[in-house]
């Protein structure tokens, strides 16, 4: 089995809001792959003392452990409950009912003998390998779905914020762990799989450099690191050109790679 990730903050002034964790426990054939990327709060008031990447490390921390110690539990629960605890560690000195205390997206798999789980909330991707090299992509693409002259307002977005006909992320709410895309494939159906945040993702989605099994093959060949490189360049050279097409010329960026043992 080979695991690898990697991580690279939008910008060195910031700290890196993204979290992630590959556990391969020493027995058995299972494992958990664990992504967030953490939701860039405006400057102001958001209701809670605690820090973006304070959150993330807190929910990535429940969850790889929920996800190791309750295999008898889905994935949803498990959401669920990670995001319980994870609001129960800030209840009494912050407001969970803001609209923007600390939130994520996340991406959750979990593999054993015979099937490998997935969770995908918000716009995070996951990506699961077959063995004969074709390339799925579990996507939630409810915050896709927003026009982008609602996203450059920020009260029009708050509006849609885990709000029914709007998206979700992980914040303070244990049901929003029923919102997210999940499911489960024969594990003799997935080869390898992969992980990535929004500001990875970045390599198909914003720049078309290519397909989901291209972006598979570099990570492949060139490891997490290696695809975190090639978006970094491809912004450098955008920033050149008048910027990227949305959003921030650099994002935290963050990618998981895992290939799973032969069967």
């Amino acid at each position: 089995m080979r695991s690898d990730v990697a991580s690279l903050p939008g910008t060195p002034e910031r700290p890196n809001e993204d979290w992630v964790a590959a556990v391969l426990p020493a027995s058995g054939s299972g494992g958990t792959v664990v992504l967030l990327d953490g939701v860039t709060p405006p400057v102001g008031d958001v209701g809670c003392v605690h820090t973006v990447p304070w959150f993330t490390a807190r929910l990535g921390g429940a969850l790889t452990e929920l996800s190791a110690s309750r295999p008898d539990m889905p994935l949803s629960g498990i959401l669920s409950r990670a995001i319980r605890r994870t609001a129960d560690a800030h209840r009494d000195t912050c407001d969970l009912s803001h609209v923007r205390t600390p939130q994520a997206t996340v991406v959750l798999a979990r593999w054993g003998e015979t099937s490998v789980e997935h969770l995908v909330l918000s716009d995070s991707a996951l990506l699961l390998e077959s063995p004969d090299g074709t390339v799925r992509a579990v996507l939630d693409d409810r915050l896709d779905r927003v026009p982008d002259e609602i996203l450059r307002s920020r009260a029009a977005t708050d509006r849609l914020r885990n709000q029914e006909g709007g998206f979700f992320t992980a914040a303070a709410d244990p049901a929003v762990a029923e919102r997210a895309a999940t499911g489960t494939t024969p594990r003799a159906e997935v080869r390898s799989l992969a992980a990535l945040t929004d500001g990875a993702s970045r390599w198909v989605d914003l720049f078309a450099e290519g397909t989901w099994a291209d972006c598979f093959g570099v990570l492949r060949e060139e490891g997490p690191l290696g695809l975190l490189h090639r978006v970094r360049a491809l912004e450098t050279a955008a920033g050149r050109t008048g910027g990227v097409p949305r959003g921030k010329l650099h994002d935290d960026a963050t990618a998981a790679y895992v290939e799973l043992p032969n069967l």
